[in-house]
């Protein structure tokens, strides 16, 4: 199943080289209108390198069998797959001239820097040539795919973040029924925790703590409604009172564990990705998590009787309430591919026919990024109660996403350092704290403030 990339600082470093090496290029196809190999009327046979990241038998083998049913319908066109391509890799190859046809990414954070710089081609005039509706697919995900109004990456595949809860942890503590206010997070969060005799954690009834799993501010800020960018691009975090709102009630349930603490208690937290992970073997009653950890849950075989549920809400925007964060892998075609028109044609077939996109979301455990997708018959998954949450999630209008930036979403960076000074104290005055984050995010992208 695929394990998401967050936002590091090295997508900063690519995606600022990125921009610094192609930026006085352009794109050799797709800038004027399409090429000629994107016509159904043409059958030019070609060969394609399809570089992807996923390295895990299963998925490799079903990637394989998609491409099959790919080249049933276009026996004209052979792919050559390559597994296990991170973006370095890809970001190298571009700056070598040496990119493959296609190319897909597990991190959309770099959208904006390949968009800008030219790296990815402007995917528009196949769009048009084909009169595709993108309105097939939710916004928030629309969003993360361009950057400036330009769209070099279709999506391919995503992910929800909702919560997970411990049913048995749940009934001993008397609660009934998830928490669908922030309120009732922390409230809950008080009665399922447990500590030892010395005071330690036992179980931490909901893990707050900056960096602790999937508990990044990306994944909070949605439950408050924030923006993360004006829409000049320059940062909105001290402006927007969510961003206040959302760190306020984050530290206050710190405190109530004791910063410290609950420190320790994150920093002895078994590998996220592992058999051993705090939710399998009910160490935490609540997570925020996205929809993979169901596969996870299952593959490992834990023992936890568990169920699903949007992540609460502020508790003035009740409206937010079944809506969350959503995002996903990309994918395009790079600069300088030989066959532009035949590529478009293998992007397009992977990110929207409904059975193909099916077929990748059984095996990954993620979200198949169309409304029509999630309709194909072949989606076994669609019958799973707790995936249904995250489907659910994906379609709600209320969801969003972290919007592409040129400097590979450095805000995002930058955020959970921030973050994690607040949650120890070392932030003395948040709105004046904000604002230097905002500063910081503006001078990443080379704005003044």
């Amino acid at each position: 199943m695929h394990r998401p990339l967050r936002a590091a600082a090295t997508a900063l470093v690519l995606a600022t080289a990125l921009v610094t090496s192609l930026t006085s290029c352009t794109s050799t196809a797709g800038s004027s209108g399409p090429d000629k190999g994107a016509s159904e009327a043409d059958t030019t046979p070609v060969t394609l390198t399809f570089w992807h990241a996923f390295k895990d038998d299963r998925e490799v083998d079903a990637v394989a069998s998609v491409l099959d049913a790919f080249h049933r319908k276009y026996p004209y066109i052979t792919v050559n797959a390559v597994k296990g391509q991170d973006d370095s890799k890809i970001n190298q190859s571009l700056r070598g001239g040496t990119a493959p046809d296609v190319a897909a990414s597990f991190n959309a954070g770099n959208v904006g820097g390949w968009c800008s710089s030219g790296g990815f081609q402007d995917l528009t005039p196949y769009i048009t040539l084909d009169k595709l509706d993108l309105g097939r697919i939710p916004k928030a995900v629309r969003a993360y795919t361009e950057f400036d109004g330009k769209r070099c990456t279709m999506p391919w595949l995503a992910d929800a973040f909702g919560l997970y809860y411990n049913k048995k942890l749940f009934a001993e503590a008397g609660i009934t029924s998830p928490p669908k206010t922030m309120t009732e997070l922390a409230e809950a969060t008080k009665r399922l925790t447990r500590f030892k005799a010395d005071k330690s954690i036992d179980v931490a009834g909901f893990m707050p703590f900056m960096g602790g799993y999937e508990m990044l501010p990306e994944h909070l800020v949605p439950s408050f409604g924030g923006t993360w960018l004006r829409p000049d691009g320059t940062s909105n975090t001290a402006a927007d009172p969510a961003f206040t709102a959302a760190l306020t009630w984050q530290k206050d349930l710190v405190d109530w564990f004791g910063a410290e603490k609950l420190k320790r208690f994150k920093d002895s937290l078994p590998d996220e990705f592992s058999a051993e992970n705090a939710f399998h073997t009910g160490k935490i009653a609540m997570m925020v998590d996205g929809e993979w950890r169901n596969a996870f849950l299952k593959n490992d075989k834990a023992a936890v009787d568990y169920a699903t549920a949007p992540m609460p809400v502020a508790d003035d925007k009740p409206e937010l309430y079944g809506s969350g964060f959503v995002g996903g892998n990309v994918i395009g075609i790079p600069r300088g591919g030989k066959h532009p028109g035949a590529a478009w044609k293998l992007v397009r077939f992977l990110t929207t026919d409904p059975d193909a996109l099916a077929i990748m979301s059984n095996v990954t455990g993620n979200i198949p990024t169309t409304l029509d997708a999630l309709d194909s018959p072949k989606l076994t998954l669609a019958g799973d109660p707790n995936m249904k949450v995250f489907y659910d999630i994906f379609k709600h209008p209320k969801t969003s996403s972290t919007p592409s930036s040129a400097d590979g979403a450095a805000y995002l960076t930058n955020s959970l350092p921030f973050a994690e000074k607040w949650q120890l104290g070392q932030v003395p005055d948040l709105k004046a704290g904000l604002a230097e984050l905002d500063r910081q995010n503006d001078s990443s992208l080379g704005l003044g403030r």
